[in-house]
């Protein structure tokens, strides 16, 4: 019988449970995951934009940023909900049918409300330089602000758009198999194959 997901949370089907992950492995892929595809929308036009970012776990959110105009900011201060995609594959599994061929895969969506942290009167001037260090260091980590490059100018936050996506939900999924499935009924797969 079908699911009905008229009244279901975005996070609360999975159709192979065993493939779902916990918290742990949300906030620890996160922290490592490089590029994230974040979903918005403006009318009925669906977008999607691919974004570094920075996993924030003590304030539950994701940071980003853009340019302090463009069609992704003008997008999120009209509808501000959103959806987030970050994964990353390993080696694709061939097998003896068609339906059981895959790929490795870790995956996290995450579902939330953006709230742009840039403003004009610059009341967020050290949050936002924090947060943006916090990102810069994540994929930077040996280098320092003042040391190998020039910290944040106010002229340089001037033109950047700061945004945090409050997390209200997540799911995590993990297929990291060896092998896919082979079935009885058709020949087993020459090794050559099985090593791709």
């Amino acid at each position: 019988m079908p699911r009905n997901y008229d009244q279901a949370q975005p996070t609360q089907y999975q159709r192979i449970p065993s493939h779902t992950r916990d918290d742990s492995f949300i906030k620890e892929f996160l922290q490592r995951a490089k590029i994230g595809h974040l979903a918005h929308s403006r009318g009925d036009q669906p977008f999607i934009t691919p974004t570094n970012f920075w996993y924030d776990p003590a304030g539950h959110r994701i940071i980003l940023h853009s340019n302090i105009a463009g069609r992704m900011r003008d997008n999120l201060e009209h509808n501000p909900k959103v959806c987030m995609e970050v994964s990353e594959y390993g080696r694709f599994l061939p097998a003896n049918t068609a339906l059981e061929m895959g790929i490795q895969y870790r995956s996290v969506m995450i579902f939330g409300t953006v709230r742009v942290l840039t403003d004009p009167q610059g009341t967020c001037k050290e949050e936002c330089i924090s947060v943006l260090n916090s990102l810069l260091k994540k994929y930077f980590p040996e280098m320092t602000p003042g040391v190998e490059f020039r910290p944040i100018t106010d002229q340089e936050l001037a033109r950047t758009t700061v945004y945090a996506i409050q997390i209200e939900s997540w799911s995590g999924k993990e297929n990291w198999d060896e092998a896919a499935e082979e079935l009885p009924d058709w020949p087993p797969l020459p090794e050559k194959f099985k090593k791709a």
